[in-house]
């Protein structure tokens, strides 16, 4: 199942304009290739067409896959850690161990989501480590988060994103 990409501008109808005309809203869906279904008391859907739907999945899979083959060539490798803080400007505070785990995380993600449909991976790297690079900028927060723990259990951690 994919996710389209909707810009903030998106198109967007409200459940109940679908629940009343659905023919209608199809159409726009249909016209539009994805259409932004508001949820007064749930979480925002997307209406899309099938090919909408596979040409994401197959623009996903591709890149995925190419970042992948740049990754196996040094010079690609090279490349592409060059390239993550345009896209991710917060590595800057990540060390250099640290961005290769990064991007190695990164494109294992991607990959997953590609081909497991686990899109939460490629969320979940991005958000673990920019927690990370957050924690490095801060060198209270990074002094604290290296004080040692001695034997202290604190229990269960959640985790809020």
């Amino acid at each position: 199942m994919a996710i389209a990409h909707l810009s903030s501008e998106a198109e967007a109808v409200t459940f109940t304009d679908l629940s009343r005309n659905p023919k209608a809203v199809a159409a726009r869906a249909a016209a539009l290739g994805c259409l932004r279904v508001t949820h007064r008391d749930a979480p925002d859907m997307v209406l899309t067409t099938a090919i909408h739907a596979e040409r994401t999945e197959e623009n996903l899979t591709t890149a995925s896959r190419l970042f992948l083959a740049l990754m196996k060539q040094a010079d690609g490798a090279r490349s592409l850690l060059l390239a993550l803080p345009e896209v991710f400007p917060w590595v800057r505070h990540l060390d250099d161990e640290e961005v290769r785990e990064f991007t190695i995380e990164l494109m294992d993600a991607l990959s997953d989501a590609a081909e497991l449909g686990a899109r939460e991976a490629v969320h979940r790297a991005i958000v673990s480590w920019r927690a990370t690079a957050r924690i490095n900028a801060d060198p209270d927060q990074l002094r604290a988060a290296l004080r040692p723990l001695g034997d202290v259990d604190f229990g269960p951690v959640e985790v809020h994103e």
